[in-house]
Order: C-alpha cells, then sequence, then structure tokens
C-alpha cells in the first residue's frame, strides 16, 4: 500500500465497504458525541468522515489535534447508520472506521478558520493566502480558473490558432497606463519594461508569417486596483490574425468564447455565437450611458433635450439652450413606488456626486412631480408617447454636459433595473462595442491624444488623417462586453508605416519620435505586413464572471491588496545597498506633503 494514501478523501463509496483503506489530509472539523470522534478528513478531492471510539488507538491521537492538522489515517469502510448518510457528499454514503491515525504534521491555533465560508478581514486573508485557498469556494474558484483556461486553449487550438510566447523583459510601449521598470545592470541608467501586453511583438509575429497566433499572457501594468482589476498583474487571452476583417475576427472568436461559457454556465443562458449584438460606441453610449453596457437590463435611456427646447420647467430649458444634454431613464410599473423610492434615487445621484436627478411619476395616466407639473400635460404626453412608456411608468432625468448626462444616466440605468429587479441574473448577455473614436481630446495637455489603441487602423485610412477633424474619426477597433462588464479589447491593426507616422503627428509625435519608441515595429512594416487584427480577453474578468464572485481575488491564487502590496511575501520591499549599487540606482525619498 502507498506509504499516505490507498484512495483520496473524495473517491470512496458504498463499493468500498469492508476494506481496509488509507487516507491522508487536513482535519477539517471535529465532534465528539462523548466517547465517538467523528473527524471530516478533507484533500483536494473531497471529504471522508472518519469515526473513531474507544476501541479505536487512533481516538487519543485525533483528540489531541487541532483543526487543519495533517494526518494518515488507516481504517475499514463502513457504511453509514440508516438515516445518517449525507446526499451532499459523494462519500456520503460511507465512512471510515480509524485503526490509526499518524500524525504528519500538527496545526497551530488558526488565524482565521478554514471551514465555513465566514466573512474575514480581507489583510488576514492574503496574509494567511495558503489557509485561505483550503476554504471550499475559493478552492473550487481556483480549480474552476485552470479548468476553464484549458477549455479557452482547446478552444482556440480548434480555431487553427498556435500559442506562442512572446518576451517578459521588453521596452516601453503606450498602452494607456504605466509601466513597471526594470533596471538593467549592463546598461547603467536603462530600464526595461514588463509588458503591458503583448501587442507589438505579436503584430511583428504577423509580420513574421505565422499567421494565427494566441497566448495566455501575463501583463504588468502600474495602476490602481479596483473590483474587476488587479494591481500589478493579470492575464489575457491574447491573439492576432492575419489576412482578416473585423467581422471574420468576430465570427471566429465568438465561438470560442460562447462554447466555454457554456461548458461552465451552470444552466445559465449565453448568447450564442453568431448572434451577438454589434452595437456602435455612440450608440451604446446614448442608450446604455457607457460602453460597457449590461444587456440584461430591458431599460433603455432616451436624449429628449428636444422636448425642453421651450418648456415650463426652466432648468432643463436652460441647461438645454446652452448645449447640454437631458436623458430620461424609464423606471416601469412603478405606480406602486410611494415618492420615497424617488426621491431616495435623486439623494443617491447627489451621494455620488452630481447635482441630482430628477423625476416624474405616473400613475393611471396621472403625472405626478415638479418636472411634469412645470412641463405641462400634454408636453409629458408627448415626451412619454415617444419614448413608448405606458401609464403606470414612472421616469428619472439626468441632465447636464454630454458626458456627465450620460454616465449619470449609465449609472441610473443599472440603479433602477436593480431595484426593479429588472436584471435577469440568470444570463450571460454578450455583444460587440465598435466604431470606437481614434483620437480624442486631452484636456490637461490641451492636445489631441489616442483615444484606445494607438495601433490601430483609423477608418478611412490616410485620406481620413490628413483631411478629417481626428476628433471625428472612427477606428476599426471594437469590445466585447458581458453582463456590463468590457471582457475583450482588440482592433484591425495600422500595417501602413506612413499612416502610422501621420497618426502619431497628429498627437504631437514626429516622425524620428516613432522610430526611436517603436523602431522596431516601424522597420518591420517596411518589408511586407500583412493586413491582421486581434483581440485580448481578460482571463481574470471571464473567470470572475463564470464563477459569480465579485472580486478578482476571489479568483486568483495570491493577489496583492487594494495598496498593490503583497502581504504573504512582504512585497514591495526594500533593496539592499549592494543591490542598488549594481543596477546604478540611488533612492530618492518622496518629498514630504506641505
Amino acid at each position: 500500500m502507498h506509504p499516505y494514501r490507498s484512495h483520496t478523501c473524495g473517491a470512496l463509496n458504498a463499493e468500498h465497504v469492508g476494506e481496509t483503506v488509507r487516507l491522508s489530509g487536513w482535519v477539517h472539523r471535529k465532534r465528539d458525541h462523548g466517547g465517538v470522534l467523528f473527524v471530516d478528513l478533507r484533500d483536494h478531492y473531497g471529504m471522508t468522515q472518519i469515526v473513531a471510539d474507544s476501541d479505536s488507538p487512533a481516538l487519543a491521537v485525533l483528540e489531541s489535534l487541532r483543526a487543519e492538522s495533517v494526518v494518515t489515517i488507516n481504517g475499514v469502510v463502513k457504511a453509514r447508520a440508516e438515516g445518517t448518510a449525507n446526499a451532499n457528499l459523494p462519500t456520503g454514503a460511507i465512512e471510515v472506521f480509524a485503526r490509526e491515525a499518524i500524525v504528519l504534521s500538527r496545526a497551530e491555533e488558526l488565524p482565521l478558520p478554514v471551514a465555513g465560508e465566514q466573512e474575514y478581514p480581507e489583510d488576514i486573508r492574503l496574509r494567511y493566502r495558503f489557509l485561505d485557498l483550503r476554504r471550499e469556494t475559493l478552492h473550487a474558484n481556483i480549480v474552476k480558473r485552470t479548468q476553464i483556461i484549458s477549455d479557452l486553449r482547446r478552444g482556440m487550438e480548434g480555431a487553427g490558432f498556435t500559442e506562442y510566447s512572446t518576451p517578459i523583459l521588453t521596452a516601453s510601449s503606450p498602452e494607456g497606463a504605466r509601466d513597471f521598470l526594470v533596471p538593467s545592470r549592463i546598461h547603467a541608467g536603462k530600464f526595461y519594461a514588463l509588458p503591458q501586453a503583448p501587442q507589438q511583438y505579436k503584430q511583428l509575429l504577423m509580420v513574421a508569417g505565422f499567421d494565427r497566433y494566441f497566448q495566455i499572457a501575463p501583463c504588468f501594468r502600474d495602476e490602481d486596483p479596483r473590483a474587476d482589476r488587479l494591481p500589478g498583474e493579470f492575464y489575457q487571452l491574447d491573439l492576432e490574425m492575419s489576412f482578416v476583417t473585423q467581422e471574420e475576427i468576430w465570427d471566429t472568436l465568438e465561438p470560442v468564447i460562447a462554447s466555454t461559457f457554456e461548458t461552465f454556465a451552470e444552466g445559465k443562458a449565453v448568447t450564442p455565437a453568431g448572434q451577438w449584438p454589434r452595437i456602435p460606441y455612440s450608440e451604446a453610449v446614448l442608450k446604455y450611458g457607457t460602453d460597457k453596457p449590461d444587456l440584461r437590463n430591458p431599460i433603455l435611456i432616451h436624449d429628449v433635450g428636444s422636448h425642453f427646447e421651450t418648456s415650463g420647467f426652466g432648468l432643463f430649458e436652460k441647461i438645454v439652450g446652452s448645449g447640454g444634454k437631458v436623458r430620461a431613464i424609464p423606471a416601469p410599473n412603478t405606480a406602486d413606488k410611494s415618492r420615497k423610492f424617488f426621491d431616495e434615487m435623486n439623494e443617491w445621484a447627489r451621494a455620488e456626486g452630481h447635482a441630482g436627478l430628477g423625476y416624474v411619476t405616473r400613475k393611471g395616466g396621472e403625472f405626478g412631480g415638479p418636472i411634469a407639473k412645470n412641463h405641462g400635460e400634454e408636453g409629458m404626453k408627448a415626451l412619454y408617447d415617444a419614448m413608448g412608456l405606458g401609464p403606470d411608468d414612472g421616469c428619472f432625468f439626468a441632465a447636464g454636459k454630454e458626458e456627465q448626462a450620460a454616465k449619470l444616466a449609465g449609472l441610473a440605468r443599472t440603479r433602477v433595473g436593480d431595484q426593479l429587479g429588472l436584471i435577469a441574473k440568470d444570463r450571460y448577455d454578450f455583444c460587440w462595442i465598435v466604431d470606437f473614436p481614434f483620437f480624442e481630446y486631452n484636456e490637461d495637455e490641451k492636445k489631441v491624444d489616442f483615444a484606445h489603441n494607438p495601433f490601430s487602423m483609423p477608418q478611412g485610412g490616410l485620406e481620413a488623417l490628413e483631411n478629417q477633424d481626428p476628433l471625428t474619426i472612427k477606428a476599426f477597433q471594437y469590445d466585447a462586453v458581458c453582463n456590463g462588464y468590457e471582457v475583450a479589447s482588440g482592433s484591425i491593426r495600422n500595417q501602413s508605416p506612413e499612416l502610422m507616422v501621420k497618426a502619431f503627428e497628429l498627437t504631437g509625435l514626429s516622425q524620428a519620435d516613432v522610430e526611436e519608441r517603436f523602431g522596431g515595429l516601424y522597420r518591420a512594416f517596411q518589408y511586407g505586413a500583412p493586413p491582421h487584427g486581434g483581440a485580448a480577453f481578460g482571463i481574470d474578468r471571464l473567470v470572475m464572471l463564470l464563477c459569480g464572485a465579485q472580486n478578482l481575488r476571489e479568483i486568483t491564487l495570491f493577489p496583492m491588496n487594494q495598496r498593490a502590496e503583497d502581504l504573504l511575501m512582504g512585497a514591495p520591499s526594500n533593496a539592499e545597498l549592494k543591490q542598488l549599487r549594481e543596477l546604478h540606482i540611488r533612492v530618492i525619498e518622496p518629498q514630504a506633503k506641505a
């Protein structure tokens, strides 16, 4: 027999009754029933109930152990007594009578419980992550993450892609966030950068003729953390294709992602491949208030400024007259809601930093509220008819500058949908957001800047760059969105050196700057570059959605905290003076705040 186990803790069932077995694992729980001790023994594969009574030499050993001690049990498989079987466990029909218990490792008093799913302070969970990872839900999420990645790999290989690895030490690249810099010991005063994404390398692979590339790629960005983005590093399903249009990219990727979601959705509906809506960016911002719409929410936002150009409601008339926008967010079937519901929405908007959220109530066709009173019965009916609202539908209003009104309307749409129970929780709704602006105006630097990926192809090509207002140019760029989360971003790439230079010139860089910063890509485009494009799906967000988690820390092995600290390993840490000298670096302490 194996020195530690003949079976795992998830393997035994009624067919094994009468067999002598050996199990090893962690003491999950103990229950003392007065001379009879029940122990739940746990390993990676499951749980088995161990029984020891006064006739067993194992009793004294097991009684002496704290939870999470590691032990080997030699014993006999017995059927559980009638009425005591646990249908929720694969091993619930049996128990193992312990004849011997061998202690492999004693546990000290635990800083956090492993058994159960109690909430516990995040700093404790991260400092003792090796214990936290033993907890059932988190452990299962990590296993599921690995299975999801394996399924994605199979899907990509089945679609004709080949996995290639790209460098980790590279040059700085404008991907929209700060680089992590790595000082060079050999080249004094110079730095490598950890890749924010393998963007340039995967394009170079297309120039090199590899046609269909993918990689489960680690990416590094020195940015502030949030619930759907971890500090430091993240992983993405990175891919690139040659001789393709953006439609072909969508048609190729939808079956891969939809198949993985269908495999792990646990009964939830998934938007089928070939049926992902393609929503222009401008339409998404108008109808949903965001370029990351949650299509499970049926509420659509309406631009109703034209209804208030001449109105008895002076505030909206003034906003519209000065170039502002009024966006309406329907609140269907709210005739039974009290005034408190509407007032609380207004208070919520103010707490979010906005001036407020106007509203109109309607019950049995009768309008209520200051906006309706001042705008007039006829005007309100015309507005409601234009939006297709009924006699018992309320409505909220977000007004102000276009960007502010859109943002508040989008947040309000989500909150109203949630408050009214309109969001379908049993679906994964996918879509593509397309036709992104190529440029945007940088208010801080007072100049035109790239709105998205600088290596993308502008719609209209060189002619658009030379003759069009830069802020009106759209790009062959697209995002995949699921349930309100951006899960992928991609584009058709620009493979023309002349077009590349012109695009960067509009942001203030010269041809010499382009050659210096992106020399590899610039040179490659001069030696025969195929039309190509690709995308990158965020592995962490895909897994978070499929696990039903609300935070990326619940699907990541060893995450950092909100301050970008690894509490388990003690990173970041101070470097020794010898190390700094080897790297030709001197630490400059930050200036004290006044």
